[in-house]
């Protein structure tokens, strides 16, 4: 499976008259696609400037560097603006895909339904290349098993390299191929133990206050921070009550019914930093720097949303920078469903921080003055 987002890999590689390498890039990683080249071609970051503009899709297929270099190998052997586009067909051949994955369940439970054991093996073609390969392989096991309340449970887990296009980051990241064969386990013990599949899931997923027990160790478990799984499973079940009571499909036609439930680890601990920098313009509006890429996904319209809550004002007022690595601060990307929870959360640290500010010098206070407690810096306002 290709990712095939509508715009496909494409990087822009020009010169400033400095002499400052300029890569306009169809990427969710400036800040480290920057990074990465200015280590291949051993050149101080600094005379490397990412632009990313508006992204058309990713899916985690624009996570790779896949044209960046090759333009910029060709611009500094030429001397001359390069231009690299992928053609549809190339995307199928030269950029990544989604893992395949070979899963074998066992899954045991008692005859009141209570989930006893699960046990995997997992087998993760990752192609020519390593890539995301093990990040892959840990969160579609790690979240496909850690979503149930079960005493035992074991993962043997591999990621193999083969003579096939390289795998990499994909939407779900895993646990659509790993939950699809756990929740097929748990439909089959269900019915063998004469429970309806929904009730069966509603008295053993996890609970308001559990751990999330992940093969990475207690101490890399995940924490719950809110819960409304409950509520779903209750308006599922009582969808499923009413399965039945409607209309007969048209002759002909195939009826399929059943659930399934699935949990992601949106924004794993370490592995996405955001950072939001809001300041006043001449104009009497508000210039706000957002390092994270906006590729269709609203994240510039929410952070500009968040922003003039916080102060009090109107949308229109905010002005947005963003994904430029010469005018933002890092930010190590747009993935992992983050650009909202996480970058969204510095840019309400950001605004939280300069609402104090300006209360205080409306109020008259020592400028400086902190009285909120919000550490004001360079990095804050």
């Amino acid at each position: 499976m290709q990712h095939a987002h509508l715009e496909t890999h494409c990087a822009i590689v020009s010169f400033d008259p400095d002499g400052r390498i300029v890569v306009r890039s169809s990427t969710q990683t400036p800040f480290l696609t920057r990074r990465a080249l200015a280590r291949i071609f051993d050149l101080p970051a600094e005379r490397i400037r990412v632009v990313a503009g508006r992204v058309g899709g990713g899916f985690g297929g624009k996570q790779e560097m896949l044209v960046e270099d090759v333009a910029l190998l060709a611009a500094l052997r030429t001397g001359r603006p390069v231009k690299l586009e992928f053609t549809r067909a190339e995307q199928f051949t030269a950029a990544t895909t989604r893992h395949p994955f070979t899963v074998r369940v066992r899954v045991g439970g008692r005859r009141d339904g209570t989930l006893t054991a699960l046990r995997l093996r997992v087998v993760s073609d990752t192609g020519a290349y390593g890539n995301h390969g093990p990040g892959v392989l840990f969160h579609g096991c790690a979240e496909s098993v850690a979503v149930y309340r079960c005493p035992a449970t074991r993962i043997d887990a591999f990621a193999v390299y083969t003579n096939t296009v390289p795998a990499g980051a994909f939407r779900g990241y895993g646990l659509g191929q790993v939950s699809f064969a756990v929740e097929s386990a748990v439909d089959e013990l269900a019915r063998r133990l004469g429970v309806a599949p929904e009730e069966f899931r509603a008295r053993n997923v996890v609970r308001d206050g559990d751990d999330l027990v992940t093969p990475a160790g207690h101490a890399a478990d995940l924490a719950i921070r809110s819960y409304g799984l409950d509520q779903c499973l209750d308006v599922v079940r009582a969808a499923a009550a009413r399965l039945g009571t409607g209309p007969d499909a048209p002759a002909g036609w195939l009826v399929g019914e059943g659930s399934a439930l699935a949990m992601i680890a949106t924004g794993p601990p370490g592995g996405h930093h955001g950072r939001a920098r809001l300041s006043l313009t001449p104009a009497g509006g508000y210039q706000l720097d957002v390092g994270t890429a906006e590729f269709g996904n609203g994240s510039t319209t929410v952070h500009r949303q968040i922003a003039a809550d916080v102060l009090g004002t109107t949308v229109d007022r905010i002005r947005v920078r963003q994904s430029d690595t010469a005018l933002v601060g890092h930010d190590t990307g747009a993935f992992a469903s983050t650009a909202t929870t996480v970058a969204g959360t510095a840019v309400l640290r950001a605004a939280t921080a300069l609402r104090a500010l300006l209360l205080d010098l409306a109020a008259g206070a020592r400028p400086g003055a902190d009285p909120a407690g919000l550490r004001l810096g360079p990095d804050a306002v």
